[in-house]
C-alpha cells in the first residue's frame, strides 16, 4: 500500500509547521509592500525633479543594486546563522533603511533617497535569500512550488497596498493644490521601520527550525557527485538567467505602469470625472480627460489584484500540474500579451497590461523552486545567486525607459516580451535540464 500523503505543512517528524509558515509568509507581504511603493516613487521623482524615464530608472537601479551587493553575503550568513538568524539580520537592516528616510527628507536630494532605497533593498535581500528556499522545505517536497507560490500570494497583497500608500503620501496635495509629496514621503517608510522591529522580536521568540532540502543529486554525501559545483546543473544555472530576465520584465512593467496609463490609454469621456473618482483624471482635449498620476497610482493596485489572483490560483494549479509546464505556458502567454501591448490596439492593449500582471504572477517563486530543486545543503548558496539575479530589475528598466523616451511606452514592451521568450523556453525545457520528470523526482544519471 502507498503511504498516505502528508499535509501541505507537515514536516518529516509529523509536526505541523503552519505557524512557522505563516510567520515567514508575513515577510513576503513586507517586501511586496516596499516594492509596490518603489514603483509609485519612480513617477514622483520624474515630476518633482523633472527627470526623463531613463533617469528616473535610477530608483529601480538603487533598489536592485542593494539585492546584487548583498545576495552573496546574505547567502553566506544564512548558511552560518541559519534561517532564523538570517531573517533577524534582514529585518534590522530594513528598519535602518526605513528610518533613514526621515533625515533624507530633510536633505531633500535625489541621492539621499536612493541611499534609503538601496539600504532597504539590502535588508530585503536577506529576507528573500532565506524565506524563499525556507518555504520549500516546510512540508512535503512535492508541494514545494505550491507552498512558495502561496507564500508569494502574501507578497501580492503587499504589492496592492504599496501603491495605495505611495499614492497617498507621494502625490498628496494641500488646500492650495500644491504637492506635499516631498514632505510626507518619509511617513510610510518610518512606519515600515517600526513594524519590522516588532517582527524581529517575534522571530527571536518563535519556533523556526533549520530544515535542509533533500540532496537528491548527492552533492554533499561523499560520493563522486559531491565535488560538483552547483553551476554544473543547468536547471540551476539557467534558473539564474531566467530569474534575471523575469525580474527585468516585472520591474519594467511595474515601474512604467503609471507612465503607460497616463500616456497610452485612449481618451476618456469627461463624464467619468465625477464623484470619488474625480481626482483620478485631469483635463485633456475638449470634452475628454486623461488619467492623472494619482489615478494611475491607485489603478496600479488593480494590476496587483490581478497579480494576487494569479498567485492564489497558481498555488492551486501547481498542486495538480507540473510547475515547469505551467511556467512555460504562462511565459508563452505573456509573450503574446506584451506583443498586443506593443501593437497599440487601444483598450485591448490596456487590458493586456493587466493580463501581464496575472500571467507573470507565478514566475518568480516557480523559477526559484525549480532552480534550487534537489541541491540539498547547497540550496542556501544557490538561493543567494538566484536572489542576486534580481539585479535584472536594475538594468533592463533603463533600456525599457530609453525605448519609451524615443518611441513611446507601448513600443517599450518589446523589452519584457523578449524576456518572457526565454522564460517560456526554460519552463518547457526544465525536465530535460534537471533530468527530472517533475519537481519531486530525479534521474541523476547523465548529470
Amino acid at each position: 500500500m502507498n503511504a498516505p500523503k502528508k499535509g501541505l505543512f507537515v514536516g518529516d517528524d509529523g509536526r505541523s509547521l503552519i505557524v512557522t509558515f505563516t510567520l515567514v509568509s508575513s515577510l513576503f507581504l513586507l517586501w511586496g509592500f516596499c516594492n509596490g511603493m518603489i514603483d509609485v516613487m519612480d513617477r514622483h521623482f520624474q515630476k518633482e525633479l523633472h527627470l526623463t524615464l531613463a533617469q528616473s530608472a535610477w530608483v529601480q537601479f538603487a533598489h536592485y543594486l542593494g539585492y546584487f551587493l548583498m545576495a552573496l553575503p546574505a547567502g553566506w550568513l544564512a548558511t552560518r546563522l541559519g534561517y532564523k538568524g538570517g531573517i533577524i539580520v534582514g529585518l534590522l537592516m530594513v528598519a535602518a533603511g526605513g528610518f533613514w528616510f526621515i533625515p533624507a527628507t530633510k536633505i531633500a536630494a535625489f541621492w539621499a533617497f536612493l541611499v534609503g532605497v538601496c539600504t532597504i533593498a539590502a535588508g530585503l535581500t536577506f529576507l528573500e535569500t532565506v524565506a524563499n528556499p525556507y518555504t520549500t522545505v516546510l512540508g512535503p517536497p512535492e508541494f514545494a512550488a505550491a507552498r512558495i507560490n502561496l507564500a508569494q500570494s502574501c507578497n501580492g497583497i503587499g504589492w496592492i497596498l504599496g501603491p495605495i500608500a505611495g499614492g497617498m503620501f507621494f502625490y498628496g496635495k494641500d488646500a492650495s493644490g500644491q504637492s506635499t509629496g516631498s514632505a510626507t514621503l518619509w511617513i510610510p517608510y518610518a512606519g515600515v521601520a517600526v513594524l519590522v522591529i516588532v517582527l524581529a522580536v517575534v522571530f527571536i521568540m518563535a519556533y523556526v527550525p533549520d530544515i535542509k532540502t533533500k540532496d537528491v543529486y548527492h552533492l554533499d554525501d561523499g560520493t563522486p557527485h559531491a565535488s560538483r559545483s552547483i553551476w554544473t546543473h543547468p536547471h540551476f544555472s539557467l534558473a539564474v538567467l531566467a530569474q534575471f530576465l523575469y525580474v527585468a520584465a516585472q520591474a519594467g512593467i511595474f515601474s512604467f505602469f503609471i507612465n503607460y496609463m497616463t500616456s497610452q490609454v485612449p481618451p476618456i469621456p469627461e463624464s467619468w470625472k465625477t464623484g470619488m473618482l474625480a481626482n483620478w483624471f485631469e483635463a485633456g482635449k475638449p470634452g475628454l480627460v486623461s488619467l492623472s498620476d494619482k489615478g494611475a497610482a491607485f489603478l496600479a493596485s488593480l494590476g496587483f489584484i490581478f497579480f494576487l489572483a494569479g498567485r492564489f490560483s497558481g498555488a492551486a494549479i501547481l498542486r495538480k500540474f507540473a510547475p515547469h509546464k505551467v511556467l512555460g505556458l504562462y511565459g508563452l502567454i505573456n509573450v503574446v500579451v506584451c506583443g498586443l501591448v506593443f501593437l497599440k490596439l487601444g483598450w485591448l492593449s490596456v487590458a493586456c497590461v493587466f493580463l501581464s500582471y496575472f500571467f507573470m504572477s507565478i514566475m518568480f517563486p516557480t523559477i526559484f523552486a525549480l532552480g534550487i530543486h534537489g541541491l540539498g545543503a547547497r540550496a542556501k548558496k544557490a538561493s543567494a545567486f538566484i536572489v542576486m539575479a534580481i539585479m535584472g530589475g536594475a538594468i533592463l528598466p533603463k533600456v525599457m525607459g530609453a525605448v519609451g523616451d524615443h518611441y513611446g511606452m507601448s513600443r517599450a514592451f518589446i523589452v519584457p516580451l523578449l524576456c518572457f521568450v526565454f522564460i517560456a523556453f526554460y519552463g518547457f525545457n526544465w525536465s530535460r535540464l534537471s533530468k527530472a520528470e517533475s519537481i519531486n523526482s530525479v534521474r541523476v544519471g547523465g548529470h
